[in-house]
């Protein structure tokens, strides 16, 4: 937000300069982007007037101007200006005179005629960009007054950058608290007297959506002079604000608005039918607005209505057939409160963002509008004249804010400010910021909130007041001190920083992406469900919650295939959102994404590229962190999204956790890149899942191995076969290994041949033959009328 340092000081004016006032309010928390004068540097120019203006002999587009100054013979002005002409207040800038840009005014001639001064626009003084012709001041404007003094120039435009919560600040009235609070100054209010209605002429008000307009405030006032113009004192103000000047009402409305911090808006009243109906928006109604941008509207969206069509986007823009024109001869004046929820992010889902949808989406005073109008009212009668209706309001207090009333106790002062503050200080300090405060008992305040203060409705909001207030820089420096506990560390749980650093050293780069994707990936990936769509999306391409965290590595991926990388091993850990018949489920899993070569390239490796047993290789050695290795299980599935018959399901006691598996050939072409590519995403839950270590003495007897050599059909998968050795092989099973896959020639065709080496170790004794033979052959008994396996000869 603009303001003028000099309107602030109308407001409150502490005896410090521009710069203390400056980083005085910065450091209260409201950050000053930049101060810059109001005009370019100059002098020697005066308020003088036009006496004549006569066509140039030999040019069309100049004028010979005579001007008087207030002292000696007029002076004549050679001007190029299409408004210049006889009977004008103008800048004048005289022999001698220097303008920004050092640069000097002297006697001229132009075109055989000689010129004594040059009449100045705006744009020539830095009053603003407006060059299209000289400045025209009021007609009592006082001829040979400095022009500098007259329109009060020596002046500054203060910018502050308010965080969201202080949209109290939106206006001088709340900036003029702040900088009266701070220096403990009075601030001089500006009168906003009820001004009483001379006509009993009324238009009809209906609010339909109380909850989203819990008031709303019109007046009817007729007969204004819209021929009349904005005060200079008003339309110099506005300027400052970064506000152009248009017509009187809409300037009053703006006006009031950085007064106050209240938006208006003024309809024609001619225009209106039936009524004024605050409602939400049909679907497929049309609006055009202020700025001739033409809307469809959709029906989450709250509006101003007559009985026939939309007139306005609600705390946003009017509309242009309703708006004040030059024929407009009555007006409807309008002051409401909207709710932030309401028209949160309805001006950006329209491309808009105006000084009305910036105030009332951080949130306006629900006890303001009456004043703004009143307000209002009193600057359009004395601009425009006319008569004014009584104000007509209407207003559901079950739907307006609540002012909050909070304890505040002085132990809370102390230890999270360090700071010892008397009671008379903070009572005083609050008392101060408006609000009414109350003793409870020796240790504690009831403080109650003011309306304007809406950011304010905890303990912790007002002990931020006070260190704002009291200075940050005054607060004591302390080291904060606490006692803490050792918090256990579960010993049948891997910790994410153990699967990380596990991950790292193979290779592995840990990958964080976001968490909104782009619909198109998202089908890629998971067709079958319907992600969450984003109301208000940063872009196109990230529009919808990730049910997987595949969009983005592969995204990741891409961009290191563009950059010639070679070889690519990325994981993330996040959240997939999946929506649900009850809401939304939100898992934590462990994701990542390979391709290249196997090893790093050097002169001891082959370039061999990475498959499938390798990336089940790293996955295997995460899971056997946790000691429970043979609790999971690699199955054969199918995916979407991956190749079929190079997929496979994990499973975990029985029940799906993840899927691996190398992308699906036809993906390639969609996401520009190269193969092969592998995936793995697994439940970050079961990656943590292990079993508590146990000790057990090492055994002083020798080990016993024995190979086993078995044929089995081809579609049999070996980790059913292991299971069942396991199971039959007793307890004392050391080591289970898978040393040998044949098929060929000497095997049946549709027939494998799998080689297997078990190691049994008994803790007390040497396990004889008899008790090796006994469990083999349990081994091939079960095999054989499981599997229909046959020892291999």
């Amino acid at each position: 937000m603009k303001f003028s340092e000099q309107w602030l000081r109308e407001w409150v004016n502490p005896a410090i300069d521009t710069d203390a006032l400056v980083a005085q309010i910065t450091m209260a928390g409201l950050e000053v982007d930049s101060v810059e004068p109001v005009a370019g540097a100059f002098s020697g120019v005066i308020v003088a007037e036009v006496v004549s203006a006569e066509q140039h002999p030999n040019a069309d587009k100049l004028r010979v101007c005579s001007v008087t100054t207030g002292a000696g013979e007029p002076v004549q002005v050679v001007c190029g200006a299409p408004n210049a002409r006889a009977g004008i207040k103008v800048a004048f800038a005289q022999v001698g005179a220097v303008l920004p840009g050092n640069f000097k005014i002297k006697k001229a001639k132009l075109r055989q005629v000689e010129s004594f001064g040059m009449l100045c626009s705006n744009a020539e003084l830095e009053l603003s960009d407006d060059h299209d012709g000289i400045i025209e001041l009021a007609p009592d404007a006082p001829v040979g007054t400095d022009l500098r003094d007259y329109l009060g120039l020596d002046d500054q435009m203060i910018e502050v950058d308010l965080t969201p919560n202080r949209g109290d600040c939106l206006g001088i009235a709340g900036l003029a608290r702040e900088v009266g609070v701070l220096n403990k100054e009075a601030v001089n209010e500006v009168e906003c007297a009820a001004v009483a209605a001379t006509i009993e002429d009324r238009f009809p008000v209906e609010v339909e959506s109380p909850d989203a307009c819990p008031r709303y405030i019109g007046r009817v006032i007729r007969n204004v002079n819209l021929s009349a113009q904005s005060p200079l004192w008003m339309q110099e103000r506005l300027r400052r604000s970064g506000v152009r000047s248009i017509d009187p009402v809409v300037d009053v409305t703006n006006y009031v608005m950085l007064e106050l911090g209240q938006p208006m808006h003024a309809f024609d009243l001619a225009q209106l039918n039936g009524g004024i109906l605050v409602r939400m928006a049909n679907a497929g109604e049309q609006l055009t607005l202020l700025d001739g941008q033409e809307l469809t509207l959709n029906p989450e969206t709250l509006v101003i209505a007559d009985q026939r069509r939309p007139l306005a986007l609600a705390g946003i823009m009017g509309g242009e057939d309703s708006g004040v024109s030059a024929e407009t001869r009555d007006i409807f004046l309008e002051s409401a409160f909207f709710s932030p929820l309401a028209v949160a992010g309805k001006a950006r889902s329209y491309g808009l963002h105006t000084d009305s949808s910036h105030r009332f989406e951080r949130g306006v005073d629900p006890e303001l509008q009456r004043r703004a109008t009143e307000r209002a009212t009193a600057l359009l009668l004395e601009i425009v004249g006319g008569e004014p209706g009584p104000v007509i309001e209407v207003a559901s207090e079950a739907h307006l804010p609540r002012s909050a009333e909070i304890i505040l106790r002085a132990e809370r002062i102390r230890k999270v400010l360090a700071l010892e503050l008397p009671a008379a200080e903070v009572e005083e300090i609050l008392s101060r910021l408006g609000m009414t405060v109350a003793a409870q008992n020796n240790d504690s305040w009831i403080v109650s909130v003011p309306s304007y203060r809406f950011d304010i409705s905890l303990e912790e909001d007002l002990l931020e007041e006070l260190a704002r207030i009291y200075g940050y820089n005054r607060l004591p420096v302390c080291s904060s001190t606490a006692t803490l506990a050792l918090r256990p560390k579960a010993e049948t749980r891997q910790t994410l920083p153990d699967l990380r650093r596990a991950l790292v050293a193979r290779g592995y780069q840990e990958a964080i992406t976001y968490s909104f994707v782009e619909p198109r990936l998202q089908q890629l990936f998971d067709p079958a469900r319907e992600p969450v769509a984003l109301a208000n999306p940063i872009s196109a391409d990230m529009a919808v919650m990730r049910t997987t965290l595949w969009p983005g590595l592969a995204r990741a991926m891409q961009h290191n295939q563009h950059r010639q990388q070679s070889r690519v091993r990325l994981f993330e850990t996040g959240m997939r959102f999946i929506p649900t018949d009850g809401g939304l489920q939100q898992d934590q899993v462990l994701a990542g994404v390979v391709f290249g070569s196997r090893h790093p390239e050097g002169w001891t490796g082959k370039r061999e590229a990475v498959d499938y047993f390798d990336v089940k290789g790293d996955l295997e050695a995460l899971l056997a962190l946790g000691g429970n290795r043979d609790a999971y299980r690699f199955v054969s599935a199918e995916h979407p999204a991956l190749h079929p018959g190079q997929t496979a399901a994990i499973e975990f006691d029985g029940r799906q956790v993840g899927v691996l598996g190398a992308l699906h050939p036809s993906h390639y072409d969609a996401l520009d890149l190269n193969g092969p590519v592998f995936l793995f995403e697994i439940a970050l839950s079961a990656v943590q899942a292990g079993k508590l270590p146990a000790f057990a003495p090492l055994s002083k007897f020798p080990e016993t191995r024995r190979d086993l050599a078995l044929v089995v059909d081809q579609s049999i998968h070996v980790d059913e076969l292991l299971s069942l050795v396991r199971e039959q092989a007793g307890e004392w099973l050391t080591q289970l290994t898978l040393f040998d896959v044949y098929a060929g020639e000497g095997i049946e065709n549709g027939k494998k041949s799998l080689a297997l080496g078990l190691t049994w170790q008994h803790p007390s004794h040497t396990l004889t033959d008899e008790e090796i033979n006994s469990v083999f052959s349990a081994i091939v008994n079960a095999a054989q009328e499981r599997f229909s396996a046959a020892l291999r000869g």
